[in-house]
């Protein structure tokens, strides 16, 4: 598909040119040299050591962290936009980031999982995560069916509580500092990104955007409606467990290691779609290279617009999302799912 050639070139750019720009610039010659340094084992000058520990140690993870998650939060909007059949739904719809939230602000604020160094406020937001999909799919499988309103539904309540507990611990915890770092935390960052993460987070997107392509036509169904489904011999109920926990599983590990990023997961399925339309197929062939390529410059701009401080993701995303949202909204003929 020549979006998807286009978009692969577009994110292979992007890549490049976010790695060599921040506070210090290196030219994209420059940076492509040393990624192949760094890939083939090649020399550097001893002049060079301080570029190319910037360059690899501490850019190319962060930029690749943002491209995974991006290509998550995309995929994982167009499977829950079809799953609920509600163009408003987005990956948190079903209160999966604000349980993944509540991880870790207790794990902040208490000290829990300090065995774990650095990674204890990653592995407290997943099993946050773990725990509010779990609520989620109990509390919403009431009689064995799992309908979408019911889903969506249950995801708002417990999204809801999850904030006011969290709210909760915010106000109560005496440290000024680490609410403020929690707060930040909460509203997305690839600040803390390191190479021991990414493998992790590639492998759970990688399987996600896998098992989702797959059930591209069951998504084409599932968003006709479960009478419309049941007619053509696909299972609603069966299926939405399935994606569910798909979902669950990818979007926790996403906020795991990103924190809350909003706005990515409901906006570029809706823009992808106005480009190739509604298929299932070729809407999660594009999307997640689009929201790679989105995720990328946003937090490029999250960390030089303002440097040396850095803006947090959710603020750029949604400075972004909520204009092209309301334009797409008052586009004539558009609809869900396609033009």
């Amino acid at each position: 598909m020549s979006a998807c050639a286009v978009l692969a070139a577009a994110l292979l750019c992007s890549v490049v040119v976010a790695i060599g720009l921040g506070p210090a610039v290196v030219t994209p010659q420059d940076t492509a040299r040393h990624l192949w340094a760094a890939l083939s084992g090649g020399r550097i000058g001893a002049d060079e050591v301080t570029t190319y520990q910037i360059i690899w140690q501490i850019r190319t993870p962060r930029v690749l962290l943002a491209a995974l998650v991006g290509a998550g939060l995309s995929a994982v909007g167009v499977a829950v936009q079809a799953m609920v059949r509600n163009a408003l739904a987005d990956p948190f719809v079903l209160g999966v980031s604000s349980g993944a939230s509540v991880g870790a602000v207790g794990v902040t604020v208490t000290g829990g999982l300090a065995a774990l160094g650095i990674h204890a406020v990653s592995a407290g937001a997943f099993v946050g995560a773990l725990v509010a999909s779990l609520l989620v799919y109990v509390a919403s499988s009431g009689g064995g069916a799992l309908s979408p309103l019911r889903l969506v539904l249950t995801g708002v309540a417990l999204s809801l509580g999850f904030q006011a507990v969290m709210s909760l611990i915010v106000y109560f915890v005496p440290d000024g500092e680490a609410t403020s770092t929690v707060l930040y935390w909460t509203m997305g960052s690839f600040g803390a990104a390191t190479w021991d993460a990414l493998p992790v987070v590639a492998a759970a997107v990688t399987a996600g955007l896998v098992v989702l392509h797959r059930y591209g036509r069951v998504l084409d169904v599932l968003s006709l409606g479960d009478e419309t489904a049941a007619s053509l011999g696909v299972g609603p109920d069966r299926h939405r467990k399935v994606l569910l926990v798909v979902v669950s599983l990818v979007t926790g590990v996403m906020v795991a290691v990103s924190g809350a990023i909003a706005f990515v997961g409901l906006v570029m399925p809706h823009v992808v779609r106005m480009v190739v339309g509604a298929a299932h197929a070729r809407v999660l062939a594009v999307a997640p290279l689009a929201g790679a390529v989105f995720m990328v410059w946003v937090d490029l701009a999250a960390r030089t617009v303002v440097a040396p401080r850095e803006l947090p993701l959710g603020v750029i995303t949604a400075l972004v999302g909520v204009p092209v949202f309301v334009a797409l909204m008052r586009r004539r003929g558009y609809t869900f799912g396609g033009r």
